[in-house]
């Protein structure tokens, strides 16, 4: 897959078959989509193109707004995208200004002239432009003169991907990440860089690395215990992860950790990647350090099993 950054200097894709979103999640739905991107790209000997935004337009349109939460950061939704084969992966800067242009501008300086499509997947309902004035009986207008195809995304497909999403957030919400992994098809993710702790988890001999999540609109899951695999510097390693406000320390400020098996390098400044394999249990607190170690040790045998088991 090709990525681009910078619309304003594409190459001329080969008979372009198109389609413009945010794919939050890459889910099941959305997956249907790219399959039927690339079947048409096939069809027309040409090249399939995600198009996508960056920010997420709602971030701009409505900027007071912090209640969007998304499945995935940019770099987390290439990494996905990577496994469906298509071939260019077009990110579009997002700007007031860009949300101000006109439904024909739109369709003409921005899909057309930019991309010189053969066809352009769309929406049955999908909206474009200043006040979403166009829509795809505006661009059946332009169709005749340009010389492309309309596939048509039914209803029924994007009931999909929005009750998908919604699901997937809601799973994650509630801490059921193996329900949201049955939506995506592949496991819910985050990176972040780790950061110097408190180095409590040391003291009881459950180390732990302490993430940083970049991106305020990432959601996280639910607080507790989770299965977890780390990916670091390329290898992938066992472990388990604690989301939440470390009661039996009376902390209250919310942390990730995660205490990676096996493992005692340096990692501090490294970005690291996790996948969410399993709810273990809610964070709770203990009389004692020694009824958290003997809880932690209890977590270490079913994460492993579950991990191993897979």
């Amino acid at each position: 897959m090709k990525i681009f950054r910078d619309f304003e200097n594409l190459p001329k894709f080969k008979n372009a078959v198109i389609t413009v979103g945010t794919f939050d999640g890459v889910h099941i739905g959305h997956q249907k989509i790219l399959l039927k991107l690339n079947k048409k790209a096939k069809e027309l000997h040409g090249e399939s193109v995600l198009i996508t935004f960056q920010p997420h337009p709602r971030f701009i349109v409505n900027p007071n707004d912090n209640s969007l939460k998304l499945i995935n950061t940019l770099d987390e939704k290439i990494k996905i995208l990577k496994k469906y084969s298509i071939d260019n992966l077009v990110i579009v800067n997002f700007t007031k200004e860009f949300s101000e242009i006109t439904a024909e501008e739109y369709v003409q300086k921005f899909l057309i002239e930019t991309f010189h499509p053969k066809c352009i997947a769309i929406g049955y309902d999908h909206h474009f432009g200043k006040n979403r004035k166009g829509d795809i009986s505006l661009l059946k207008q332009f169709q005749e003169k340009y010389n492309f195809e309309i596939l048509r995304i039914e209803k029924e497909e994007l009931d999909e991907i929005a009750i998908s999403s919604t699901k997937i957030r809601n799973a994650l919400n509630e801490g059921k990440v193996s329900d949201a992994y049955k939506l995506m098809n592949h496991e819910y993710i985050i990176e972040g860089f780790v950061i110097k702790g408190k180095q409590i988890g040391r003291k009881i001999n459950f180390p732990t690395a302490n993430i940083q999540i970049e991106k305020k609109y990432k959601l996280i899951p639910k607080n507790g215990v989770y299965a977890v695999k780390i990916i670091i510097l390329d290898k992938e390693y066992l472990g388990m992860l604690n989301i939440g406000i470390k009661p039996t320390f009376k902390k209250n400020k919310k942390t990730i950790e995660v205490n990676i098996f096996n493992f005692e390098k340096n990692i501090y400044g490294e970005k690291i990647c996790v996948k969410f394999i399993e709810f273990l249990r809610e964070e709770k607190k203990f009389d004692n350090k020694e009824n958290l170690k003997k809880q932690l040790k209890t977590d270490k045998k079913i994460a492993i099993k579950i991990l191993t088991d897979e």
